[in-house]
């Protein structure tokens, strides 16, 4: 799900200027992306025998009341953002930009509209849908070695679970093009990404040329509901453990993201603990 740009004092003063500010946000990141490290190539996947990591999400599941036509549009959108992305190669010192890669999605490089989040709330825009792409990128490179140079988490929590598995606020929220999702290599090895759809999920793998010296996993801590005011509040901590491959000892632990976020449900008052 795609959110909206916040509005700065002088848009919100200035409605109609708020298109120049979005366009001129999105001409500075283009120049910023057109720079050698961000330009990856396709390799083949037999130079990559070593998987890092894999995942999957499921196309298609119930999000409060939102329309399930708005999940049918996701999908397209999510097939022409694959064909974009899989099979790329990630080699010391580049950069990956989700934007840069994907593109502007467009009607006319076969995108459509799909589900946008505008204020808190659902509604219809065109590349809708796209976020459950970066959410699946994001994941896979918290279990790897590679370095996430930009992220944005999801400021509101907007539906309650259903079928969720991983942790509340793993996920990375993109906007066309300066809300971008970026990962650097700073290993010697050179990794390769793919990605595919089949019927009901949508699939993504980390491969690297030599055999990996470390595996990661993401903890969650601190986990609750709360209340601020008349407000509800969820809140975690997120971390990255490092494990040697060989021994199984953890080499560190670091915090990836503190999430503190407005919730747009209701919550059973029985799960809300003191703030």
């Amino acid at each position: 799900m795609l959110p909206r740009p916040a509005c700065q004092a002088l848009t919100s003063r200035y409605p109609a200027l708020a298109p120049l500010v979005v366009e001129g946000r999105i001409l500075l990141k283009g120049v910023q992306t057109r720079r050698a490290e961000y330009r990856l190539s396709p390799a083949p996947q037999e130079h990559f025998p070593f998987r890092v990591h894999r995942h999957h999400s499921v196309l298609r599941r119930r999000l409060g009341d939102a329309d399930p036509r708005l999940q049918e549009l996701k999908v397209q959108n999510l097939r022409r953002a694959a064909e974009e992305l899989d099979g790329l190669s990630l080699a010391p010192g580049q950069t990956f930009s989700y934007w840069r890669q994907v593109g502007r999605p467009s009607v006319r490089r076969g995108f459509t509209t799909g589900m946008l989040i505008s204020g808190g709330k659902v509604t219809e825009g065109q590349g809708g849908g796209l976020c459950q792409m970066a959410n699946l990128l994001y994941w896979m490179a918290l279990h790897s070695p590679l370095t996430v140079t930009e992220h944005h988490h999801h400021s509101l929590d907007l539906f309650p679970d259903s079928g969720q598995v991983l942790p509340f606020g793993s996920g990375a929220s993109v906007f066309y093009n300066y809300v971008d999702l970026q990962l650097r290599n700073d290993t010697p090895d050179t990794f390769r990404l793919g990605v595919w759809l089949d019927d009901t999920s949508l699939h993504g793998e980390l491969r690297a040329d030599r055999e990996p010296r470390c595996t990661y996993r993401v903890t969650e801590e601190n986990h609750r509901f709360y209340r601020r005011g008349r407000q509800v509040y969820r809140t975690n901590r997120l971390f990255q453990v490092q494990i040697d491959r060989r021994t199984g000892n953890t080499l560190s632990r670091r915090l990836v993201t503190h999430n503190d976020s407005r919730v747009m449900y209701e919550v059973d008052p029985d799960l809300l603990a003191e703030a």
